[in-house]
């Protein structure tokens, strides 16, 4: 059995949560309003119909921090930067009757120097959303729809959306991703204590699709877009299996709102 790391409180969790709880509901509600609007210019008829996708895959996700990546638990990046990538590999999958079976989409983003990925959301260096080039223009538009839910692709007012090749190739622990010619990561699965790789499970920053994941490092981390450039070794990469749907999402935010205003509730008793 994997080796597994239970995060456990401390003093700035309160704090954390906050952080995660605000910004993963402007995302949401940023990303809502955008259906919304695009929902009500179908007409009355179709303006209460949100589209049901279904997703599950693999998670594939590097960055430039020491492994295991502090941003997962609200401490600084281990360089001056957060330096990220994560991809989801779908293997089944639909938005509606759209199949979105063997395609992927990915997210590369930095963060400012000096602060971590929660509290500069919204201010990231840039955010770029890429999209499996083989994706048909149905596929196209649903994988930008669940790219724009589930990835933190509003977190920059820099943002863009390409279409390249994202391939994957796997050998034992080693994995190697590519974003067309912008992005190389080459990953290896660590070996835990007592066999297997390190398994971590409910960082504070979890979303759905981080509820837990293996850890790695990378041997070669390369990127070359969005006016930045970078090439790492021995930095953090994680792999993971997800499952996720819009209902799952759903109650995801519901949740991170119904804990917003409890803790607003203390606030304002102190």
């Amino acid at each position: 059995m994997p080796n597994a790391v239970y995060p456990t409180g401390t003093s700035t969790m309160n704090i954390f949560t906050r952080h995660l709880i605000i910004t993963a509901i402007l995302a949401m509600t940023a990303t809502v309003s955008a259906a919304d609007k695009k929902n009500k210019d179908k007409g009355p008829d179709q303006s209460a119909k949100t589209t049901a996708w279904k997703i599950t895959g693999d998670l594939e996700e590097a960055c430039s921090c020491a492994a295991a990546c502090p941003c997962w638990f609200d401490s600084k990046p281990t360089k001056k930067t957060c330096d990220g990538f994560q991809a989801l590999f779908i293997k089944k999958g639909n938005y509606g009757k759209t199949k979105l079976d063997g395609l992927a989409i990915a997210n590369m983003v930095q963060s400012p120097e000096g602060q971590s990925m929660m509290e500069s959301f919204g201010n990231w260096n840039f955010s770029y959303l890429y999209i499996d080039e083989k994706a048909t223009p149905e596929q196209r538009k649903a994988l930008d729809d669940i790219g724009r839910q589930v990835l933190p692709f509003m977190s920059s007012k820099k943002i863009e959306v390409r279409y390249v090749p994202i391939t994957r190739k796997i050998e034992g622990k080693d994995h190697e991703i590519s974003l067309g010619k912008e992005m190389m990561v080459r990953g290896h699965l660590m070996e835990g204590g007592q066999g297997g790789a390190p398994h971590i499970v409910n960082p504070p920053g979890a979303d759905p699709i981080h509820k837990e994941y293996d850890q790695g490092v990378n041997t070669k981390y390369t990127f070359n877009d969005a006016a930045a450039s970078w090439t790492y070794e021995g930095t953090n990469y994680m792999h993971g299996n997800f499952s996720v749907d819009n209902v799952l999402y759903a109650k995801f935010a519901a949740g991170l709102a119904q804990k917003m205003e409890a803790m607003k509730k203390g606030d304002d008793k102190k």
